[in-house]
């Protein structure tokens, strides 16, 4: 389990990986687990804040249904509160931290 200081780490994550652009559950996970450097990270660790972000506004979800033979997909993207949220917290920011919203390794 994701200690409670590393939940907002996890947030600000998942929201920079959102910022670029939109993504299902899997790959946003995938995606945290290479910006995490190594860190173990449960694979459903991202799926709380994901609902959290949705049920706070700042993301949305849609279903795509991919293939006959492939289970559909819920892709998640930023509402414009959400990205005008990341915003106030990109300007705001002094943190010198290693892992800043939005800076996440390709």
């Amino acid at each position: 389990m994701v200690r409670r200081a590393d939940q907002r780490d996890l947030r600000s994550l998942v929201i920079g990986i959102l910022a670029r652009h939109e993504a299902y559950g899997y790959q946003v996970a995938v995606e945290v687990r290479s910006a995490a450097e190594g860190s173990y990270l449960p694979e459903g660790s991202v799926y709380p804040p994901l609902r959290r972000l949705e049920r706070d506004g700042l993301a949305s979800s849609h279903w795509v249904q991919i293939g006959t033979d492939v289970p559909r997909r819920r892709y998640y993207v930023l509402t414009p509160k959400g990205l005008a949220t990341l915003a106030r917290q990109e300007a705001g920011s002094t943190a010198t931290s290693t892992r800043r919203l939005g800076e996440l390794r390709p």
